[in-house]
């Protein structure tokens, strides 16, 4: 990295820093404004997360079932490629929590 990349970089996090702590008032003075919106955002963030786990699962478990069939051996290794799908709804349930 270059010296005028890291200038760029640190006045960007200096820029986006301070913006961040500008909002921070705005928010605290109109929170009751904003207490709908954060929990439609939350109630996104869990639904659009199952609805993404559920799409990825059904195809990962067809596939996952073709597999077996064909080498019943490999059942174990290939369930973890089942369930890592799922880590999507753990991140739209802590965003559930860190909205509300």
């Amino acid at each position: 990295m270059t010296k005028y990349n890291k200038i760029v970089l640190a006045s960007l996090v200096l820029a986006l820093a301070t913006s961040g702590l500008a909002q921070t008032e705005v928010v605290a003075a109109n929170d009751d404004m904003y207490r709908g919106l954060r929990a439609l955002g939350a109630g996104l963030a869990l639904g659009l997360g199952a609805l993404g786990t559920g799409v990825a699962q059904a195809r990962i478990g067809s596939s996952l079932v073709g597999a077996v069939a064909e080498d019943p051996s490999k059942a174990g290794s290939l369930l973890l490629y089942f369930l890592i799908p799922e880590t999507l709804v753990i991140f739209g349930f802590l965003a559930l929590f860190i909205l509300n």
